[in-house]
């Protein structure tokens, strides 16, 4: 259901509106008429969090309550989302820690003694102990990680990976040995937006290379009109192929959980407020933090900005079987999330913040900061893109912060190699994926360092893929120059500068709509 009262039209009344430009804020005047689309406010939270977490166990959707399913000498293995949901990371206690710990109580009430704990992270980086307690929390993480329990999914340890056949359409499905040939998984996941959950869980978080190159690709990605919208996106319907022989194969009990739009704790609250709805305490503390910002050297801005740990509220949690519990979980999302938006425009405007799924702890280098623009912001839709096609896209973002080496390695190739060459996520998919996907090296500091792997960087410049399709010029509001001519864009020192250098493209009157996030929207474009 999409939710109304959340657009606003820019007149002489309207206040500058603040725009995220990766670590740090600025307060922009929009041109009069421009659209300005903000989140719903937040949901109420559910008002007891652990009953609400006891009645999905004991009552899930399309499957027997969870205990029926535990018994003594089975094997069980619990799988959970790793540290790129919720952004920024949870205050503690995680929900995912809270859940596991109810699972647990259960499997020892049933005598279960072979369990084992793998974060989903696919081909992100191993997390470090502290971040996998962050999130199983002190007690799970004493019982299981030094007994080798607890640890990160390795998709690139062959002796643990599992084929389990193809789909019809010819897609390898090879995930976790250990989720493979248990008699029960446990999924847990974080279902931060509507791009998440679902048969993406387990066939993605717990899948190899094999398996993953058959939809993180830059065809799948030009076809997925908006990954929020799993019935219109093929990367999804390539998902949900491979999530079905999944589960001819392996027993899945999948709980999902729900947030609401509390990302920013106080005094930061104002960051996702509407701007007339700022207090004189809001308005100071946002003046107070500009200032810090503009003074402080950049690991300590960098610092400021990371360190803030998110408030969310729980909204939601079902468990059961995988399909019938995303569907109770994308009623609640769009619940949050939506919002009904009349028509596309010629342009569109949007801030990218410091924060992503791929740079927790991290650095926002060029490449994610174009994947969260032009891949998870452009794709907050449904029905039909915010800007028409032919139209432009305007970011802002500095395009500063360095590549991460630890974190980071096979971007910094990417950048200086690949992208020197060609742009087209195509091209460079085709001629150089393959390459860093094999190379020994990536594969060495994926495994043993906290390094994405090899061909991370591509699986990036393809989310990037149908924004790039669609729209026919892309400008960065005070971006390096350089950087963004690497990236094959264009750098604008001011609004007015880019809606100029766009006149060619969409005219010198043209339609705006500023995406105001996050927290985060969908909009629902009719």
């Amino acid at each position: 259901m999409s939710r109304p009262g959340f657009v606003l039209d820019v007149d002489d009344r309207t206040p500058p509106l603040l725009v995220h430009e990766g670590l740090g804020f600025r307060l922009e005047s929009f041109p009069l008429g421009t659209r300005v689309i903000y989140p719903p406010e937040s949901l109420p939270a559910v008002p007891d969090v652990d009953q609400a977490i006891v009645d999905a166990l004991l009552h899930p959707q399309d499957m027997d309550p969870l205990p029926e399913l535990l018994f003594a000498g089975m094997k069980l293995t619990i799988a959970f989302d790793d540290i790129s949901l919720p952004l920024p990371t949870m205050r503690p206690p995680d929900i995912r820690g809270r859940i596991i710990e109810h699972v647990l109580t259960m499997a020892a009430d049933a005598g279960v003694d072979d369990v084992e704990l793998i974060a989903a992270n696919a081909l992100h980086r191993r997390m470090t102990a502290a971040e996998l307690k962050h999130i199983v929390g002190e007690r799970v993480f004493r019982s299981f990680y030094p007994q080798g329990k607890l640890y990160n999914f390795d998709a690139e340890d062959r002796d643990n990976l599992s084929h389990l056949g193809t789909t019809d359409k010819g897609e390898d499905i090879e995930i976790s040995k250990r989720a493979a040939e248990s008699d029960l998984l446990i999924y847990v996941n974080v279902n931060l937006v509507a791009m998440d959950g679902g048969h993406k869980s387990v066939g993605i978080g717990l899948a190899s290379y094999k398996s993953l190159r058959h939809h993180h690709n830059a065809k799948t990605m030009v076809q997925s009109r908006s990954f929020m919208d799993h019935k219109h996106s093929a990367m999804h319907h390539s998902a949900w192929r491979i999530g079905r022989v999944i589960k001819d194969t392996v027993k899945v009990f999948q709980i999902e959980t729900t947030l609401n739009n509390d990302i920013f704790p106080k005094p930061y609250d104002f960051l996702q407020k509407r701007e007339w709805e700022w207090s004189l305490k809001d308005q100071a503390s946002m003046l107070a933090m500009k200032r810090g910002i503009s003074i402080a050297p950049p690991k300590l801005k960098h610092k400021m900005f990371h360190d803030l740990r998110s408030v969310y509220g729980l909204t939601g949690v079902n468990a059961g079987e995988v399909e019938a519990v995303h569907t109770k979980t994308l009623e609640k999302v769009h619940q949050q999330h939506l919002v009904e938006v009349q028509g596309q425009s010629d342009v569109l405007v949007m801030g990218i913040p410091y924060v992503g799924p791929y740079n927790v702890n991290s650095s926002l280098n060029p490449i994610l900061a174009t994947c969260m623009g032009l891949g998870y912001y452009f794709n907050s839709y449904i029905g039909q893109p915010v800007v028409r096609k032919g139209g432009a896209v305007i970011l802002y973002h500095p395009l500063n912060e360095g590549f991460n080496q630890l974190h980071h390695p096979s971007y910094v190739d990417f950048y200086e190699e690949v992208l020197a060459e060609s742009t087209d996520p195509a091209v460079v998919g085709e001629k150089y994926e393959q390459q860093f996907a094999e190379d020994p090296w990536y594969k060495h500091l994926y495994r043993t360092s906290h390094a994405y792997h090899g061909v991370h960087p591509f699986y990036m410049w393809y989310w990037a893929a149908h924004a790039m399709d669609h729209v026919d010029e892309v400008i960065w509001v005070g971006a390096d120059r350089k950087v963004a001519a690497r990236l094959g864009f264009r750098a604008a020192t001011t609004l007015a500068d880019a809606l100029e250098m766009a006149s060619g493209t969409v005219g010198s009157s043209p339609s705006i709509t500023y995406l105001h996030n996050p927290p985060h929207l969908l909009a629902h474009v009719k």
